[in-house]
């Protein structure tokens, strides 16, 4: 089904890709993994054409997929046999209705309305979104659209499906759909390959399992062996496959004991939604001075309408959002939000004046913090790349940096594990660890449990459009403000 032959790609500096040869049997499932910014997506987009025809790359070596050279077929023509499910979905969702965005890519193959509604059905049963109908794509959650991005794609009938990262916005119940999902396809004869750094959630899916550094293919073979390589994955930083938590978050808390601080937002009966549909709805919060917390809930449940809330970004249609005693916070200044999409915060040129531009706007230049900033994310080496060419993983390091470098007294992190291995991940939380106590206030929003139990000492259940549970980790699961190595 695949044959990847000397595959060197470049977008203009070092190569992305170096000589990787990588062949695919038909309806084989295969899980490639490697560090952030290893060439993982670059693969993925090579896979289906949009490398060398629509992504400015050089390109050398040859890809064969279904018997097809991408060099030599169009994009609309690999669309027929390779289907591609992105990153970050966003990029890919452009229709207006859940339906219209179903209907569009078998729509475009020229299938009669009969056998445009038998996929879209199949679809929509295969991810479990049947509750999704009718419903606006601007309005869903984030992981509400990867499961849509998903079914779109399914919906084309494809021979090869590429998923990069599936599982990234997706709460347990989601991930079992997906999960369950792809492993029906693979019995079905379909070729499979997943790009993860949540191994947990999908290598039982895969036989045969492709490790990826700096561009190169470093280990390639049965799931099992590659990740009995402890060595190795601790090289890379790489966390290796562990069973998920139960999905119930309640059952993990035990009573929260006194806070650390004097409040520093109140949110009293606060209700917002979208249209009809309402998301908060007479929704209570505290969040102390001092505190590193963690928001949980289901997809949909409203976690990114209330980081939105507490940044200044929404009004709510009732209810009060009151400040703490002291200085007042000014969003932009004390309050910084990382978004769960990236490209929603990022717009200069580089690294480097991506990171400066705040403190510069505000008048606040300190070299000292844009250099902290850029190290604790590990970006350092990169401070002159250009944004564009940096991976998803890596720009949501670039946005996390240009929010670091203003030195907020409240951080909100929306969901900071997209296209993150456990050793990225780990550094920039430690720095917020640090930066917790020197009295920052901190806030992630997130599905990953071995991050929440590493970092959080408070956990929030947002269900129902309420708080509906608040409490400390359980007894021997948080590590507090220890500062956490990789596993």
């Amino acid at each position: 089904m695949i044959h990847v032959e000397g595959l060197t790609v470049s977008y203009g500096g070092p190569p992305a890709l170096s000589d990787v040869s990588l062949h695919v049997a038909p309806g084989e499932c295969v899980l490639v993994t490697g560090p952030s910014g290893c060439g993982k997506s670059t693969l993925a987009r090579a896979l289906n054409g949009l490398i060398p025809h629509t992504i400015a790359a050089t390109m050398a070596g040859r890809v064969i997929v279904a018997g097809r050279d991408t060099a030599h077929c169009t994009v609309a023509e690999l669309a027929t046999v390779a289907g591609l499910v992105f990153q970050n979905p966003a990029t890919q969702l452009f229709n207006l209705t859940v339906e219209d965005e179903l209907a569009f890519g078998p729509h475009n193959l020229g299938l009669d309305g009969a056998e445009v509604a038998r996929r879209i059905a199949q679809a929509i049963a295969a991810t479990g979104i049947g509750h999704l109908r009718g419903r606006p794509v601007r309005e869903l959650s984030g992981g509400e659209q990867q499961r849509l991005a998903i079914a779109s794609v399914l919906a084309m009938g494809p021979r090869l499906l590429v998923l990069d990262e599936p599982t990234a916005n997706l709460d347990v119940q989601g991930t079992r759909e997906v999960t369950a999902t792809l492993a029906r396809l693979s019995q079905a004869g379909v070729t499979t390959v997943i790009i993860e750094h949540r191994l947990g959630a999908v290598a039982h899916l895969a036989q045969r399992t492709v490790v990826m550094d700096e561009g190169r293919i470093v280990a390639d073979g049965p799931t099992g062996s590659v990740f009995a390589r402890r060595r190795l994955l601790r090289r890379l930083g790489l966390r290796r496959p562990a069973a998920e938590l139960p999905d119930d978050w309640a059952v993990l808390l035990q009573p929260s004991g006194a806070p650390p601080g004097p409040p520093l937002v109140q949110l009293k009966g606060v209700e917002l939604g979208y249209g009809r549909r309402s998301v908060l709805c007479g929704l209570d919060l505290t969040l102390y001075r001092g505190e590193f917390a963690a928001l949980v809930g289901d997809n949909g449940a409203g976690k990114s309408t209330l980081a939105q809330v507490l940044a200044g970004l929404l009004r709510p249609r009732r209810g009060e959002v009151r400040l703490g005693s002291g200085r007042p916070l000014v969003g932009g200044r004390d309050i910084g939000l990382l978004f769960q999409n990236p490209l929603d915060q990022l717009f200069c040129d580089t690294v480097e004046e991506e990171v400066s531009f705040g403190p510069h706007n505000l008048g606040c230049d300190d070299p000292a913090a844009i250099a902290a900033a850029l190290e604790a994310t590990g970006l350092a080496p990169l401070w002159q790349r250009a944004v564009h060419s940096l991976s998803a993983g890596q720009q949501q390091r670039a946005a996390l940096a240009a929010l670091l470098a203003l030195r907020p007294r409240l951080i909100i992190l929306d969901e900071p594990t997209l296209g993150q291995d456990w050793r990225h991940l780990s550094r920039f939380m430690d720095r917020l660890v640090e930066l917790n106590r020197a009295g920052c206030t901190i806030l992630v929003i997130t599905h990953d449990y071995k991050l929440v139990h590493h970092y959080a000492r408070r956990i929030l259940l947002l269900r129902d459009g309420r708080i509906a549970a608040d409490g400390l980790p359980a007894a021997g699961q948080a590590k507090g403000k220890e500062t956490t190595k990789c596993s």
